[in-house]
């Protein structure tokens, strides 16, 4: 069940719920209709746009550095974050100067006026970045960067992470005030005016391409069939045998690309505010919460019960949500109510998390790192192949 949503998360939640037809009754039916409509005249402009870039009408940007594009076909629930993490750390091992170029998603926005205003008299271009990382401690926190590159920038202590919409002024900034010779660009598949030197691409096996349909009456944010810009994709979340017939349609998509099939292996728990680390074999025969936010919490949650713990208290809310201290209050009254020796949540979810001074029942975040399971035999062999071909 779905609690503590905002009118703004309802009505997305209610969209999706519309998308995915878990929505019965005439007007879903309709609405459904009128999606499908709009999604074909977004394919359309979405088919011009890459059209025109293909062509040269629309330019791409240069910055004379190498620039490595991970991004998906489908919106949210990839498990992207971890694959741009290891790849920012291994480039930084190998002597490279990385920053990494967000979007930042769900960040604070200045209000409409001001943006209107500030894009109208140029000031939006003018105005640097925002800078989460400057490679040497952490500048802002996750509601004004966002909860990825925020997580980003905590995990990867010597690396650049900057936050605008506009990636090529980012880049350009990271270039001239950092002197980063390597970008990477998180979420980058459809952002073209930057040119891009490696494009990787990740589809989630659970979930390949949603319900086939392009947004809004869909996820894909354009047509598979665009998969053959693609020089290396990553098959995410697959435990074995079941990413087979996968591997089979994407050859077929794109037969030049190198596919590799990776799991997000849990490594250990963390305490939200202690930072404490505490092996898997804890959650053994546990009660425990399970709170999270985000895109496709049902692979958490499954993850939970296959580490042996058993769910006293299970809690979702909206993809980003952005918690309160009373909301958490909550979380630990309704935990301690039933008997949870801990309350649980995702990485993701943790840095939303306010600071509060009651812990009576601790909180620890689930640390999820990537494993290859085939396609090469060690992940960093293969990111060498890619980042210095």
């Amino acid at each position: 069940m779905l609690v503590g949503l905002s009118r703004k998360e309802k009505l997305e939640r209610y969209f999706l719920d519309v998308i995915q037809d878990r929505r019965k009754g005439r007007f879903a039916r309709i609405l459904r209709s009128i999606l499908r409509y709009l999604s074909f005249i977004y394919g359309s402009v979405m088919s011009a746009r890459h059209f025109l870039y293909e062509k040269g009408i629309f330019r791409h940007h240069t910055l004379g550095c190498q620039v490595i594009s991970i991004g998906n076909l489908t919106v949210g629930g990839t498990g992207k974050t971890p694959i741009v993490e290891v790849f920012a750390r291994e480039l930084q091992k190998a002597g490279r100067k990385v920053a990494i170029l967000s979007r930042g998603y769900k960040k604070v926005e200045h209000g409409f006026w001001k943006k209107t205003l500030d894009t109208v008299t140029g000031r939006e271009q003018r105005r640097p970045p925002r800078i989460v990382s400057n490679g040497r401690e952490l500048l802002l926190d996750s509601a004004m960067s966002g909860d990825e590159p925020y997580m980003l920038a905590s995990n990867l202590p010597d690396v650049i992470v900057l936050v605008d919409r506009d990636r090529v002024k980012s880049g350009r900034y990271a270039v001239d005030k950092f002197h980063c010779d390597t970008l990477v660009l998180d979420d980058g598949f459809q952002y073209r005016s930057l040119k891009h030197r490696a494009e990787i691409v990740l589809v989630d096996c659970t979930n390949p391409f949603s319900n086939g349909y392009i947004l809004p009456r869909g996820l894909l944010r354009e047509s598979v069939a665009n998969l053959r810009r693609a020089d290396f994709i990553f098959i995410t979340k697959a435990t074995g045998k079941d990413a087979e017939a996968l591997v089979a349609k994407l050859h077929v998509l794109n037969p030049r690309a190198e596919i590799s099939v990776c799991v997000h292996r849990p490594k250990y728990l963390q305490n939200v505010y202690s930072g404490e680390r505490l092996d898997l074999d804890f959650l053994k025969g546990r009660n425990v919460s399970l709170v999270s936010g985000i895109a496709s919490p049902e692979g958490f949650e499954k993850e939970i019960r296959r580490l042996g713990a058993s769910l006293g208290y299970l809690k979702r809310f909206a993809d980003h949500h952005r918690y309160t201290q009373q909301e958490i209050i909550d979380i630990i009254n309704k935990s301690k109510q039933n008997n949870a020796s801990a309350i649980i949540t995702t990485e993701k979810d943790a840095v939303r998390f306010p600071k509060i001074e009651r812990q009576d029942v601790p909180m620890y975040f689930l640390r999820v790192e990537i494993e290859l399971l085939s396609g090469v035999e060690d992940f960093h062999a293969c990111i060498s192949r890619i980042c210095f071909r």
